[in-house]
């Protein structure tokens, strides 16, 4: 008993020419690959961003990187108040918590440009 080869009548599995989507094919394999790239490219580059924050007028400021790391939190000593802990608390976390805001708004940006506008999918 013979086999079929790739579930098709005839054999031969995939089969090149003939009907005429060999080139569109093509391109969409060259276009994916080049978002690929450009994606990757993308992802180290938003891995060296960073982003700074401060809060209370500037008496708390944190700067995160882009990988989400906390790289530099600073406190003015006038600040630290052992009666009041609580703010001192609120005060850093709101300035680290705007810093990666700013960062995710950065990272968003960034892939959106890989993301938007590269896709020339014919058909669709």
């Amino acid at each position: 008993m013979a086999r079929r080869q790739g579930g098709y009548p005839g054999g031969g599995g995939r089969q090149r020419g003939g009907g005429g989507g060999g080139n569109q094919m093509d391109q969409l394999m060259r276009q994916a690959q080049q978002m690929q790239e450009e994606l990757a490219k993308a992802q180290e580059e938003t891995a060296e961003m960073t982003a700074e924050s401060t809060a209370g007028g500037g008496v708390v400021r944190a700067v995160v990187g882009g990988n989400h790391q906390i790289l530099e939190l600073e406190i003015n000593p006038d600040v630290v108040d052992a009666e009041d802990v609580e703010m001192l608390q609120d005060l850093v976390s709101a300035a680290i918590n705007d810093a990666m805001r700013q960062l995710d708004e950065k990272v968003e940006a960034r892939m959106s440009q890989v993301a938007g506008g590269n896709l020339n999918f014919p058909g669709f």
